[in-house]
């Protein structure tokens, strides 16, 4: 496991996602559901569609000592607006949350300079963001943008494992399997990019524990290091 004795302690991490099922036995964390204002009337954090239980399971299973708030971005589905998106990690941003996780994103770079500001928010408050780069082929917003720790999908990766590549600045590579259900083929669960962002996720809880600087250049270096230290054997 990189950042071998690390587990996430001291850390708030906000899932922003369709909720999460508290009582699944893969949610092992103090875990707290949140309903945005503009969503308060549409019931609890509950999650409807399992996604969100998985991406939060995920991130769990490497950082179990972190604090986790499942903010509920998807109803019915896995669709919302950009609107609504920057709203919910702005919630995370002002109520002190030390990594974003978002599984999501939006392939219309033309909203480039509002996920710019946003980004510009989370940096003052000290917020990590951790997003994927693509979905389909297509480059996503805000995972593209200098300033978010940008997950790509390695299938010949187990979960627990990451490494970089990319020109320039690099990204990370993580596998996009979640924890697996018992009776269940890995092929038979969620899967994909989601969960690349997820297991990232939880390892840059553990690059966190401990760690004052929480500058994205400072994060971004620590985690190119271990990266670098795993693969060098």
């Amino acid at each position: 496991m990189p950042f071998p004795a690390a587990e996430g302690r001291g850390l708030k991490i906000a899932v922003i996602d369709s909720g999460v099922n508290a009582r699944h036995p893969h949610i092992i964390a103090a875990t707290h559901g949140v309903v945005l204002e503009t969503d308060s009337g549409g019931g609890s954090a509950e999650d409807r569609l399992g996604h969100g239980t998985a991406v939060m399971a995920a991130i769990q299973e490497k950082a179990p000592a972190a604090e986790y708030f499942a903010v509920k971005l998807f109803w019915d589905s896995l669709r919302t607006t950009v609107p609504r998106l920057i709203a919910a990690v702005d919630w995370a941003i002002a109520h002190g949350m030390d990594i974003v996780n978002l599984s999501l994103g939006t392939p219309n770079l033309e909203h480039g300079r509002l996920f710019e500001a946003l980004l510009e928010r989370a940096a003052a408050r000290g917020a990590i963001l951790v997003a994927p780069t693509h979905s389909d082929e297509r480059p996503m917003l805000p995972g593209i943008l200098p300033g978010v720790v940008s997950a790509g999908v390695d299938w010949n990766l187990p979960r627990h494992a990451y490494r970089t590549g990319g020109e320039g600045q690099p990204r990370f590579f993580a596998s996009g399997y979640p924890r697996p259900l018992a009776g269940r083929p890995p092929g038979g669960n969620l899967y994909g990019i989601s969960f690349a962002a997820a297991n990232l996720t939880g390892i840059v809880a553990r690059a966190l524990e401990g760690t004052q600087d929480r500058r994205f250049d400072t994060v971004h270096g620590l985690l190119a290091q271990e990266a670098h230290r795993i693969a060098a054997g």
